[in-house]
């Protein structure tokens, strides 16, 4: 049973005629009565008495004509959902995306992309970059914003967008008083060394800045000191404003932040010495999609929003402090 069959079925069940029939559908009359006929062969009744010329449904033709309706009108609703899936007025996209981002740029590209396509629904998840590979992988998600290097290899495409320095974050008037462990020195910069001892405010596990400020810390040949740890990034920039430690942020979620001070990290000691902050203790960003599933037309539209963005933002060095974008026009 085709398609075809059942629109030239209902178009004559609403005439009953077959040649006018063939004329609003625009076929030729021969071709509409051998469709016709071969339908009824498929389904073993005839739809129609043709008696003394004029044309009337049997009872199989009652019978089917509302079912047929039907089946056409499910196949003009698929066809209009499709069509406006593919034009961008109604669909979704599942982005996930690490704190830093989601409390710095992120906000501005969502806006801009939401203004662009009103009916898009936006689903943001906010992690680790590991979780989120976690669930792209999964493809509970349609696009990420990860940590470069993946860990474990997992199927994904990633396209590097951003670099993002990372600073030491510790309460404002920490340089001279209170305890020993919390003094920090009067410098611009800091080593990794200048973390020994201290007490640390550490990302729960998931956090790709967990992995990096301990891997930086025991290739400096020692283990950091946990003053508190599990948080998410709201939580431990609020324990650091309280004293409880510092710790190893993105430079752009101190601003709005008063109580907090961002010292810049220098992993090489020619390079603190020449007054230089860099190259400090820094992390790449991509967007990452899986390989063996095509985006969606809203994902793809968003990809490429972002990525002008990003150029824009890039040109324009209105990106927030401690980011660079790796895209060029």
């Amino acid at each position: 049973m085709q398609l075809q069959q059942l629109a030239y079925f209902v178009a004559v069940a609403e005439v009953r005629h077959f040649t006018q029939a063939a004329e609003l559908l625009r076929v030729a009359q021969p071709s509409l009565s051998k469709q016709i006929r071969a339908l009824e062969t498929e389904l073993n009744a005839p739809l129609f008495s043709r008696a003394r010329g004029n044309i009337t449904l049997t009872p199989a033709g009652e019978a089917l004509l509302p079912l047929a309706k039907r089946i056409l009108a499910d196949v003009d609703t698929a066809r209009l959902e499709v069509q406006e899936l593919t034009g961008l007025r109604r669909g979704r996209v599942r982005l996930g995306a690490t704190p830093s981002l989601c409390a710095g740029l992120l906000a501005d590209v969502l806006r801009r992309f939401h203004d662009a396509y009103p009916g898009i629904q936006l689903l943001v998840e906010e992690g680790g970059s590991r979780d989120l590979v976690k669930e792209l992988t999964r493809g509970s998600l349609d696009l990420a914003l990860v940590i470069l290097p993946l860990h474990g290899d997992p199927p994904l495409d990633t396209t590097p967008i951003l670099r993002e320095y990372l600073v030491v974050a510790s309460p404002v008037g920490t340089g001279g008083g209170g305890s020993k462990a919390m003094q920090m020195p009067r410098r611009s910069f800091l080593r990794i060394e200048d973390l020994r001892n201290r007490p640390l405010v550490m990302f729960r596990s998931g956090y790709d800045l967990r992995e990096a400020t301990i891997s930086a810390c025991r290739a400096a040949g020692f283990e950091p000191r946990f003053a508190v740890e599990g948080g998410e990034m709201d939580a431990v920039l609020r324990f650091v404003e309280a004293g409880l430690g510092i710790a190893v942020v993105p430079s752009m979620v101190l601003a709005g932040r008063p109580g907090l001070r961002g010292t810049p990290l220098v992993l090489a000691d020619e390079e603190a010495r020449r007054g230089h902050h860099g190259p400090g203790l820094l992390r790449t960003i991509a967007l990452a999609h899986r390989k063996d599933v095509d985006l969606t037309h809203a994902a793809r539209a968003f990809q490429d929003l972002l990525m002008t963005f990003l150029v824009e933002a890039g040109a324009a060095e209105s990106l927030p402090a401690g980011v660079e974008s790796l895209l060029r026009a």
